[in-house]
């Protein structure tokens, strides 16, 4: 991948039990109820998005790259399949430094959707997505306490640095062989 390569899309997705959507703002308005109890900004930090901030958030977003090219914006709705509704997103943000693109790779699952393995196989599509599209490194921010992040990052097969920047240690790798 070089910095003159077609730009990176996100593009439909499916796993066992869940659908992958291509962000959209439409999606502002159900991914705000998703979005909305304040317990999901423990390790985050910040506080639930208003419908409005959620449309201006991902009108950015949607663009699908930064303004001075350096890097592709990847963002994705994660979705139930057997009812189509919203239950968390994912993300990452691809630098385009030939010749070993890295992504940043983040996910979120609402309260009333964790604990049921959604975050792993969300997380799992989208860095079998990445690979395929020859992203070579892979990088997570993970509060130290946040033990379920970290099942899922293990799970991906990344390791925990010595690196902590804002109260989250960052976690590296390679994207594994899919499943």
């Amino acid at each position: 991948m070089t910095p003159n390569d077609d730009p990176l899309q996100a593009t439909p997705m499916s796993g066992p039990r869940l659908l992958l959507e291509p962000l959209r703002v439409e999606h502002a308005e159900q991914m705000a109820s998703v979005l909305g109890d304040v317990e999901l900004y423990t390790f985050t930090g910040g506080s639930p998005p208003t419908v409005a901030e959620l449309r201006d958030r991902y009108a950015r977003q949607c663009v699908g790259q930064s303004e001075d090219g350096s890097e592709w914006w990847l963002n994705w709705v994660v979705a139930r399949r057997d009812d189509g509704d919203p239950i968390g997103f994912v993300q990452a943000t691809v630098s385009r430094e030939a010749p070993r693109p890295v992504a940043e790779i983040a996910w979120v699952i609402g309260l009333q959707d964790q604990h049921q393995g959604y975050a792993r196989e969300a997380a799992r599509l989208l860095v079998d997505w990445l690979r395929r599209h020859r992203v070579a490194g892979l990088v997570a921010h993970i509060h130290p306490d946040h033990v379920a992040s970290a099942a899922v990052a293990e799970g991906l097969g990344l390791l925990p640095t010595r690196h902590v920047e804002d109260g989250e240690v960052r976690w590296q790798g390679v994207p594994p062989a899919g499943v």
